[in-house]
């Protein structure tokens, strides 16, 4: 069975053959004559009472969807507020970092929305049996998946995969997460063959534009919840069942025919050499690699290693490296794992023998002097000391 259209969903089963509209309750909702029922009516999505799930999960709606919003000027808070995501950030552009995070949480998917500044290397898992599908949605580059560079019409799919990704500077990503054994019971159930190289990986995908067009719209629902009062949010189970089910047909219309994005075998090559002349670069920080030595080591020339890394990373290699020893630098200096340890010490540790160089690279990355950063970071932890204090 196909779904080419987001128009009616149904799966037999027989009972009352009642039709709820979004938006539309058989007790009196709070949503009435709100955006977000407008726009949930707007869909045009009908329902059977008497449907079955599009799962077997649970309905866990026992109060309201949970709905985080968070801000940061540090790519780390910024990564330590995702949701529970297994992910690491490195800021690779210079310049002030502003993050923001928004995700709402419902029964069976969490739907984000994230906004990032710099440009940013993104690294990890999104959690164990995890599937992600998310949309570019606008920034001032393309990004890079797996050495292949897409902008806002395709789309980025983890299942049950590591990410490792490159965003540019003013980066807003949405997107849906769910369990990876949903999506396989959602293709079960509706008869939905997923392509095979999907499954454990991270790609850039294609998909026809208008069904991307339909995952886009399901997706603005977020920007109606957070234009809409908090009252307004939906508080009983069959709204937002109705919500997280738009978004789930709108997937299941997506992943039939998404097929990877064109060069899929040079942007893997691309990213074995990367991945390589990082291993290479970070093993020993205290000594340089030099640009030959590296050249030698992966097997391609200066202006190769380049090209691949601006493909894979949005960099050139020196960029990189330095961005990389700061952002550790930085993560130091905020750990305090020795209060004996001085910024000089850290710096030396992570390469940077020249202090003056390295404090004139570092607030150039950061916006800040590593000064800065040691004496907030000194200034949180006496606060945090005070305040365990008072407690006991």
């Amino acid at each position: 069975m196909r779904l080419h259209r987001l128009a009616e969903y149904e799966l037999a089963k027989p009972a009352q053959d009642s039709v709820i509209e979004i938006g539309q309750d058989c007790t009196p909702s709070p949503l009435a004559g709100s955006p977000l029922a407008y726009f949930l009516q707007h869909l045009r999505i009908e329902f059977r009472r008497d449907v079955m799930s599009l799962t077997e999960t649970p309905q866990l709606w026992a109060s309201r969807p949970e709905l985080v919003q968070t801000t940061s000027a540090d790519v780390d808070e910024h990564c330590a507020q995702l949701g529970g995501w297994c992910l690491t950030y490195d800021q690779i552009s210079a310049g002030a970092f502003r993050g923001s995070f928004t995700q709402l949480t419902l029964s069976r998917l969490e739907l984000f929305r994230e906004v990032t500044s710099q440009q940013v290397r993104q690294c990890g898992q999104l959690g164990r049996d995890s599937f992600g599908i998310a949309v570019p949605w606008r920034g001032e580059g393309p990004v890079n998946v797996n050495g292949i560079g897409i902008g806002e019409d395709a789309l980025i799919v983890s299942f049950d995969a590591d990410i490792d990704i490159s965003t540019p500077r003013s980066f807003e990503l949405r997107g849906v997460t769910l369990s990876a054994r949903q999506v396989e019971e959602m293709a079960t159930r509706l008869a939905i063959e997923l392509p095979r190289d999907l499954r454990h990986r991270m790609r850039a995908v294609a998909a026809p534009a208008a069904a991307r067009a339909r995952f886009r719209t399901a997706l603005t629902a977020i920007d109606v919840l957070l234009s809409a009062p908090t009252s307004t949010l939906p508080q009983n189970g069959r709204t937002g069942d109705m919500l997280q089910d738009s978004l789930l047909l709108a997937i299941t219309d997506l992943l039939p025919d998404a097929r990877p994005c064109d060069d899929t075998r040079s942007g893997a090559a691309r990213k074995r050499i990367v991945d390589r002349a990082c291993e290479l670069m970070l093993a020993t920080t205290d000594t340089p690699v030099s640009l030959l030595d590296l050249c030698k080591a992966v097997g391609a020339s200066r202006r190769k290693l380049s090209y691949c890394f601006q493909d894979v990373l949005g960099t050139s290699p020196l960029n990189y490296w330095r961005a990389v020893r700061l952002n550790r630098v930085r993560r130091d200096l905020k750990s305090l794992h020795d209060p004996r340890d001085g910024i000089y010490d850290i710096a030396v540790r992570h390469g940077f023998w020249h202090f003056s160089q390295f404090s004139l690279d570092y607030k150039r990355h950061f916006a800040e002097l590593p000064s800065e950063t040691l004496r907030r970071t000194r200034m949180d932890a006496s606060s945090e000391l005070r305040h365990n204090a008072s407690h006991h």
